[in-house]
């Protein structure tokens, strides 16, 4: 492991204590959601979660940064500026009706890039975890994960494409290029949010990619998609994240020049 295993150690155990948290809640007959301002769900079991691994953090690196969807941005007060960047629970609307994906995706930043991303699904049994130069894992756990490493298929013709829904594609004007994806390659399936990435880093499918989102919903899977050989860029070919709204074309690098060419942007000068 490179430098950066103790901070994995320690994003494990934010994971543990972030699955007690939420598998307690899931299925909870009172689980309370709300509307937030963007209409999205927020659930009781994110905030819980959010508010666990923030004490964890101060307990344990006082000086770093934190970034939480539900409760924002804390700086860091060391000299090093590192942050952590947290999603208590990606996927709250397949949480809130029981469906089984969904998971807490916890990052560490070293400025913009990260250098640490870990993903827990506990109701799939399922953890993937990666630090820079270290190489990606999956299992149950740190001390049993085994290496992934993504495909290589190299014809769209014959990868499986996976994509989070069509409505934001729309939005973006971007629909027919998108469906035309679809028609050209072996496969598509809307797996959505983390898990579509995770699949890709295990070599389960070839491409997947979403044209909205925020730091916290990309900032953990970045590193575990590159170092399982992977490229993650935004929709102008930038490395992600590539600042505070993000988009994703993901691959096994080998599809990632034909899908650019197909469904990004130019770059904003």
């Amino acid at each position: 492991m490179t430098g950066y295993a103790d901070d994995l150690a320690l994003a494990h155990l934010l994971a543990d204590a972030a699955d007690a948290v939420s598998t307690a809640r899931f299925g909870a007959l009172d689980l309370r959601v709300e509307a937030k301002p963007d209409l999205t769900p927020v659930s009781d079991a994110d905030t819980a979660v959010e508010r666990r691994i923030r004490d964890l953090l101060a307990e344990h690196r006082p000086g770093d940064g934190l970034l939480g969807e539900e409760y924002g941005e804390q700086p860091a007060t060391g000299a090093d500026g590192r942050r952590w960047v947290v999603d208590p629970i990606d996927g709250t609307k397949n949480f809130v009706r029981g469906v089984p994906i969904w998971a807490t995706l916890i990052a560490l930043l070293e400025g913009d890039r990260p250098v640490l991303g870990l993903v827990s699904a506990p109701a799939l049994g399922r953890r993937w975890w990666a630090a820079l130069g270290a190489g990606a894992y999956a299992g149950p756990d740190l001390a049993t994960g085994a290496p992934i490493r993504v495909s290589a298929v190299g014809a769209l013709a014959d990868a499986s494409f996976c994509y989070s829904s069509l409505t934001g594609w729309e939005e973006a004007g971007r629909l027919d290029a998108v469906l035309q994806v679809m028609r050209d390659a072996w496969r598509s399936r809307a797996y959505g949010d983390f898990y579509g990435y995770m699949l890709l880093a295990e070599g389960a499918l070839d491409v997947m990619v979403e044209p909205e989102l925020s730091l916290w919903d990309i900032a953990a899977l970045v590193p575990i998609v590159t170092e399982a050989g992977g490229t993650f860029t935004d929709l102008s070919g930038r490395p992600a994240p590539a600042g505070g709204e993000n988009s994703a074309i993901a691959t096994n690098g080998a599809l990632h020049g034909d899908i650019l060419a197909r469904l990004g942007r130019p770059a904003v000068r």
